[in-house]
């Protein structure tokens, strides 16, 4: 496997590449975690607007300083668990959840790769020739956060959540890999910053809109977002897989979550919406940083518009429409383009 990391920052600082990884990792999680909190702003904000109610508005301007109260009353709240837990795994999972969480982002490149005298920057902290791979890779460690919550807390409520987690995210996973088969076809590499080139004239939303939408509903289902919140399904399991989770623990799988929701976003963002590239070349004065995170907070918002409009889906109805619905339409949609770049080619 051929890793390449480089910067600026390299340059700048004798080649000590290592300063890079650092500087980058801070920026990197002082970006996600902001927008984590903000995006529980926004949610709410949000649900308060479908449901014609004002949302929060009493802590700061337009209720702006909210998510900081939160993370205040999450530090100061008791934490409590199960006596006969196992101690060990209860607090390393939400700590597993929220490193690939972070991890995942760590090879989506956020704008295009400049040249400096001769010295190739990549907007991202690693610059891996199958970041695609790596990503999926990182994502899937992500159910054994969800079980081992679950099972570690002694609670058949939290034991119940995690064996749904662990289906659920098993199966929508393999509809969600097929989905980007066929992207990986058209691009013909699993570089990230390849596939976003591939797309310089044609997004590849256009080519291959039925992986789209497979990849962005199995993105639903392995965030838990709804109608595919199961594992979290409070009317039978009080609250799934973190219902013994107090105080921060149970902050930090929120967190989890929501960097969840930017990772999957961009993602799309990356594979079917040309990455930083603009719409249209008139536009092309904007930073592609900029049109990146109009992508993503895109995505983002469409995620919460989805949670509040859509009812949750019967359990089985759920496992039946990744294996019988969305896998078969993965399949098909992989022969078509092999098919059609075959005939091309």
């Amino acid at each position: 496997m051929n890793f390449e990391v480089a910067s600026i920052w390299t340059y700048q600082l004798g080649g000590d590449y290592w300063w890079d990884i650092v500087i980058k990792g801070f920026v990197l999680a002082f970006v996600l975690i902001t927008a984590a909190a903000y995006s529980v702003w926004a949610e709410r904000k949000v649900a308060a607007r479908i449901q014609l109610r004002i949302g929060p508005n009493r802590v700061g301007k337009f209720g702006l300083l909210q998510p900081l109260a939160d993370a205040v009353k999450l530090l100061m709240k008791e934490s409590s668990a199960p006596s006969a837990r196992d101690r060990i795994l209860f607090a390393v999972a939400p700590v597993v959840a929220v490193t690939a969480a972070f991890f995942a982002f760590a090879v989506i490149p956020v704008s295009s790769v400049n040249n400096i005298n001769g010295f190739q920057y990549h907007w991202d902290i690693a610059h891996i020739n199958v970041g695609l791979l790596f990503v999926f890779a990182v994502t899937s460690l992500g159910v054994y956060a969800l079980f081992l919550g679950g099972w570690s807390g002694n609670s058949k409520y939290s034991l119940l959540g995690g064996l749904r987690s662990s289906a659920q995210l098993i199966s929508y996973e393999m509809a969600v890999s097929f989905a980007v088969l066929g992207v990986i076809i058209l691009a013909g590499s699993l570089n990230l910053e390849t596939i976003v080139t591939a797309q310089k004239h044609l997004w590849f939303i256009f080519l291959q809109p039925l992986a789209f939408l497979l990849y962005f509903t199995g993105a639903l289902a392995e965030t838990n977002r709804l109608p595919f919140d199961l594992p979290e399904a409070e009317t039978e399991l009080v609250a799934g897989y973190h219902t013994e989770y107090t105080s921060m623990q149970f902050g930090v799988y929120f967190l989890a979550e929501y960097i969840n929701m930017v990772t999957v976003s961009s993602i799309a963002t990356v594979l079917f919406l040309g990455g930083w590239q603009s719409p249209t070349g008139y536009l092309s004065f904007v930073p592609g940083v900029i049109w990146f995170l109009i992508k993503v907070v895109g995505g983002v918002l469409t995620m919460m518009w989805i949670r509040w409009t859509l009812p949750r889906f019967r359990y089985d109805r759920l496992m039946n429409f990744g294996w019988k619905a969305l896998l078969p339409l993965g399949l098909l949609n992989i022969v078509i383009t092999g098919g059609v770049v075959g005939l091309r080619g």
